[in-house]
């Protein structure tokens, strides 16, 4: 069992996804700031200075009116946090269509890749030869 662990780590594709596991919990940092840092203070402006990720409902309990939804839950109270799950569409939109963009930009240099593998492995068609055209000339005065 150890052996076909060892050779299943082994394997390439575990290795890449290892690797695309590290990066995206990195980029999942990078653009959460970005929403966070950069977003929501612009839709929050939008808003008329609401703070996007503190929308919420209370279905029970007390919470004093104004309160954050940190503070809403601090105290006990079951909250309809609206505000944090469109807060996480929008990250999820933010990292869909930012990896949308790095498929499509490595699928254009792929096919640029296979575009020039194609015109290096077919070689322009040569013309005829020099011989080819002198017997083409001597054939044509014979036949005059």
């Amino acid at each position: 069992m150890l052996k076909e662990f060892k050779d299943f780590i082994a394997k390439g594709n575990v290795m890449d996804m290892a690797v695309g596991i590290i990066i995206g919990a990195a980029f999942t940092a990078i653009v959460k700031s970005m929403v966070g840092d950069l977003i929501n203070p612009f839709v929050g402006l939008f808003l008329g200075g609401v703070d996007f990720t503190n929308l919420y409902v209370v279905l029970s309990g007390d919470v004093p009116s104004g309160a954050s939804l940190e503070a809403a839950r601090e105290a006990g109270a079951a909250v309809f946090a609206y505000g944090a799950f469109l807060m996480a569409v929008i990250n999820f939109l933010i990292i869909a269509f930012v990896v949308f963009m790095l498929v499509r930009y490595v699928n254009k240099v792929k096919d640029m890749a296979a575009r020039e593998e194609e015109a290096v492995e077919e070689p322009a068609p040569a013309g005829p030869s020099e011989l080819d055209v002198l017997l083409e000339i001597r054939d044509s005065l014979k036949q005059a």
